[in-house]
């Protein structure tokens, strides 16, 4: 990579430019939940298109029910070629009060000796994530004329409102979208000085239950002792899906589960994540997840299940003394590894029904699942990746899972057949969706040389 230093330096002269450009974007109030700014919100994905050209891309506004999708395009034959994702829409700024200055008119401040940041909406989630990816092509182009790797550039308007209309998008589009691997800036660091990439996301089963015993509400005076009660049901049920030691007890369901790897174990092992650092901030002392296991693997790489709503009977004001006829419960279990979605929601169907006394029924309601994905841990562009963010921060860049679920990512697997990397460069405190969002100039100028970096070593 002899052309890279070049780059580096680049980059560093020309970081007040940069920012001058996020800036323009960041002023452009692109709410995507809001229709009133249906226009500025195009006037937004016109902006990257205008800028995307610029550099030589071959970039257009596809049209969507809602907010176009903005699409570029610069192929390299004979190189790996790769897909980033990221999205230009916002998230609504109230309570506007709350702002210390104003949410479209970007500023950038010192917050703490020698830290500096801009504010904004979209500062962070996504228009500079995205920007740090577009700076870093920038400067290869200005010092090589060319990128190491081919390029489709794919950023939506509607990921703040549910992406409503991407996954039919991508189904519609599959063969122009192809590439050999993902790459999406939209996720955090470990801290502001350990890089992280996010290599696998939970899956998802959502199921809603219903427990019917008698055929109406009955009086507990008359009745009670004899009639089943749907609520003593249900919750004994509940009660029954974990046992002492926080594992699930539904037959079947570490089918799949994988175990991490020694060196996995070690890096989250050196992370020192902390019950008090954890859970200290929101009023709690002591996780109750699986005993045996990290704190860190029961939030990202061990599957879960969770209560989500119970209810059932008399709630209101005062007294009613009946014995209800039907309780509910919503319930969610997060998957990883292999596990199957489609087994897992058999088997708590069958856990539940196994539990139900004679005369009683119950009904369920599918709410979704969607299996976990994750990125091989030697997949060669990882370890690339990896390798890069550890050579531009001065610390090992960690694999991480994510609790939660990046639906994109499972529509790439799913419909494209590819892995994705997601490569951020976010922080705990940069106040996404919530009023004075920022993001750390450190993390965009330096969120800029990584991708540098990590583009070479695709290319390489």
């Amino acid at each position: 990579m002899p052309k890279l230093p070049a780059i580096l330096s680049r980059l560093d002269a020309e970081l007040d430019a940069s920012l001058a450009r996020l800036a323009s974007w960041i002023a452009i109030p692109s709410i995507s939940t809001d229709p009133a700014y249906a226009a500025d919100s195009r006037r937004a994905a016109q902006w990257l298109r205008d800028d995307l050209e610029s550099l030589g891309f071959k970039a257009s506004l596809r049209e969507t029910p809602g907010q176009p999708i903005v699409v570029g395009h610069r192929p390299k034959p004979g190189a790996p070629h790769v897909l980033f994702y990221g999205h230009y829409d916002v998230q609504p700024v109230d309570p506007l009060t709350l702002w210390e200055s104003e949410p479209f008119k970007p500023v950038v401040k010192e917050i703490a000796p020698g830290r500096k940041v801009i504010t904004g909406r979209g500062a962070c989630d996504d228009k500079g994530q995205v920007m740090t990816f577009i700076e870093a092509l920038r400067a290869t182009l200005k010092e090589t004329g060319d990128l190491p790797v081919g390029i489709t550039i794919l950023v939506e308007g509607e990921e703040e409102s549910g992406s409503p209309n991407l996954p039919p998008f991508v189904a519609a589009n599959a063969e122009e979208l192809k590439a050999d691997v993902a790459l999406i800036c939209d996720t955090g660091m470990w801290d502001r000085e350990t890089p992280a990439i996010t290599a696998s996301l939970r899956g998802l089963v959502y199921q809603e239950v219903t427990i019917t015993c008698a055929d109406r509400d009955l009086h507990s005076g008359l009745f009670g002792g004899a009639a089943a009660n749907p609520i003593h049901v249900l919750s004994s049920i509940v009660a029954a899906l974990r046992d002492e030691t926080g594992r699930i007890t539904i037959p079947g369901f570490y089918d799949g589960v994988e175990e991490p790897t020694a060196e996995q174990k070690a890096d989250w092992q050196a992370l020192g994540l902390t019950e008090a650092e954890f859970l200290g901030g929101i009023g709690l002392k002591r996780s109750i997840g699986e005993k045996g296991r990290m704190l860190i693997e029961q939030i990202q790489s061990r599957p879960t299940c969770d209560v989500n709503g119970i209810w059932g009977g008399y709630i209101g004001e005062g007294t009613k003394t009946v014995i209800a006829a039907k309780a509910s419960a919503k319930i969610s279990f997060r998957l990883v590894g292999k596990q199957d979605p489609q087994k897992i929601a058999a088997a708590f169907q069958a856990f539940v029904r196994a539990r139900l006394p004679a005369d009683v029924t119950a009904e369920f309601i599918a709410h979704g699942a969607s299996p976990a994905i994750a990125v091989p841990v030697d997949s060669l562009a990882l370890l690339k990746a990896q390798a890069a963010l550890t050579e531009e921060w001065g610390r090992k860049a960690v694999t991480i899972g994510s609790g939660g679920s990046i639906p994109v990512a499972g529509d790439f697997k799913r419909t494209l057949g590819m892995d994705t990397l997601l490569v951020g460069f976010g922080l705990d405190d940069d106040r996404l969706h919530s009023p004075n969002e920022k993001y750390d100039l450190s993390s965009f100028h330096k969120g800029q040389r990584s991708w540098a970096r990590i583009l070479q070593a695709l290319g390489a």
